[in-house]
């Protein structure tokens, strides 16, 4: 099989259900799906490109305690900023914030994918397919269309929910994930 479309498939099949989807849901409710797509994208397509080049490579090692850790208290955080709410500041006197949403969103997934069963498959992909840009690529994509099938829904109850009850949601999945990374990145220790 072409490593382009196995890649596709492997990752897509492994991003369903996984946390970094469930935050694609919640920022979809949120955002916009085409700023949410496009942080998902940018961040996909770095940390994937970071994957198989340590796929390549081989003989890296990843700290894997201090990744989990860093993404868990970095949820953790996101999940606090969404109860808190944004602030109002005066359209007159506000700069426009161009980037801050998609930054948002990027550097979430970014962290979310650290150390993720996704970026350890397209490391592993990478180590066995000897095609660099058709894992990069194929791996992204996967992830990408897993990703849209979550915005999709996110949009759709986006439209159906009350802010209040989509800002408590989202807040506890980041929560949520937060406290899994981390005890994930503590039993890991004393494994």
């Amino acid at each position: 099989m072409d490593a382009f479309i196995q890649s596709t498939l492997l990752i897509a099949v492994a991003e369903m259900g996984d946390k970094s989807q469930l935050a694609a849901l919640a920022f979809a409710t949120r955002f916009s799906a085409r700023l949410t797509l496009a942080g998902i994208a940018a961040a996909t397509l770095v940390v994937h490109l970071f994957s198989v080049i340590l796929g390549e490579a081989a003989g890296l090692a990843l700290p894997t305690f201090w990744i989990g850790l860093l993404a868990g208290v970095a949820f953790i955080g996101f999940g606090i900023w969404t109860l808190r709410g944004d602030t109002y500041e005066d359209p007159g006197t506000a700069k426009p914030r161009r980037w801050g949403a998609f930054l948002t969103v990027a550097v979430t997934f970014f962290l979310a994918e650290l150390g993720d069963k996704t970026m350890l498959a397209t490391v592993t992909l990478g180590s066995q397919l000897n095609a660099f840009v058709a894992v990069w690529l194929g791996s992204t994509v996967g992830m990408v269309a897993a990703d849209a099938v979550a915005i999709g829904v996110g949009q759709v109850l986006g439209k159906r929910l009350p802010e209040r009850a989509i800002q408590l949601g989202a807040a506890a999945i980041f929560i949520g994930f937060g406290a899994w990374s981390v005890a994930d990145a503590v039993a890991g220790v004393f494994a």
